[in-house]
């Protein structure tokens, strides 16, 4: 890991084996967000990545309830674009659409407001990280 940004955040995420269940090893961004510098340099180093990757083709990005609100607003800052709201269900006024999912260790579902998105954009959906679970 020769990258210094990339560095910094690493030693700013702690790692918690059989968080909140066996089998569930939980990274915790505590640490990330308490330091100025930390958070920084993970908003680049993925402001980097999508540019690198997406080039100009995002729409919005959209931030998963509730730690994707961390993170989400930021980038899309940081890439010149707007933010959407994906809360748990009942948590947005007007029609929305909703979809269910499994966790590693539960179920959940989401929903965005119907009118978010237009059919064709091209979204990048934030959360803190992926599940490193069951």
């Amino acid at each position: 890991m020769a990258d210094p940004e990339l560095q910094l955040v690493a030693r700013r995420i702690r790692a918690y084996p059989d968080f909140p269940i066996p089998g569930v090893l939980f990274r915790d961004i505590s640490p990330l967000l308490k330091d100025p510098n930390s958070f920084r340099a993970s908003i680049n180093l993925l402001a980097n990545h999508l540019k690198k990757t997406h080039g100009g083709k995002i729409d919005y990005i959209a931030g998963l309830d509730s730690r994707g609100f961390l993170f989400g607003p930021s980038l899309a800052q940081e890439l010149g674009l707007g933010f959407l709201l994906i809360r748990k269900q009942g948590k947005l006024p007007g029609p929305t659409v909703s979809i269910s999912y499994a966790l590693e260790y539960g179920k959940a579902e989401l929903e965005i407001q119907k009118d978010a998105l237009e059919p064709g954009q091209k979204v990048v959906i934030v959360d803190d990280l992926l599940a490193t679970g069951v």
